[in-house]
């Protein structure tokens, strides 16, 4: 018997590269990015920053957003074996607040004050793009995705009102507060 599955869009999720605030380097271009997470490029000076070895932390092979980052940004290259792998994306932004050469990525929703976010390049550097909600709505930040809800077709009568209230301007608005990007 086939399964009849619904699929849904109802938020953009941002992909925010981040480092130590303490970090001078502001902005990256997607090759530099590319080379850094294959362990290509592995010193700050290399990129415009001072003489310190980059620490490369990254989700955990089993997350959809380790596989968004291979494929949209390291153009589907490996990670270099260098890298450390979170569990969670809550450990990537501790570790790279705490850890003065650090780099990661997470969703635009887990930034906090102890990180900084770069300006990303998908033009080989001729403009940087912050990941910010306004960019991201108007399709200028490049590291961005479709959010989903799946659900069985069978139960459509049952998960449709959730589905047209989150689709709402109220439910819109509880994903911008919850540091998504709402679709309209």
């Amino acid at each position: 018997k086939q399964i009849q599955i619904e699929v849904k869009t109802i938020a953009v999720d941002a992909l925010a590269v981040i480092v130590h605030p303490e970090n001078k380097v502001e902005q990256l271009t997607r090759e530099q990015l590319e080379k850094i997470f294959t362990g290509e490029i592995t010193n700050w000076k290399d990129v415009g920053g001072n003489d310190d070895a980059i620490v490369v932390y990254s989700r955990e092979n089993s997350s959809g957003t380790y596989e968004f980052f291979k494929e949209h940004v390291m153009s589907k290259k490996n990670y270099a074996s260098t890298v450390l792998n979170m569990p969670a994306t809550g450990a990537i932004v501790q570790s790279v607040g705490q850890t003065k050469g650090a780099i990661g990525y997470v969703g635009l929703a887990y930034i906090e004050k102890t990180v900084k976010p770069l300006e990303v390049s998908y033009d080989k550097g001729k403009t940087y793009v912050a990941p910010n909600v306004a960019n991201a709505k108007s399709k200028k930040y490049p590291i961005t995705r479709p959010l989903f809800y799946y659900y069985l077709a069978t139960t459509e009568k049952t998960v449709s009102p959730y589905v047209k209230f989150v689709l709402s301007p109220e439910g819109q608005k509880i994903v911008l507060n919850e540091g998504y990007v709402p679709l309209n």
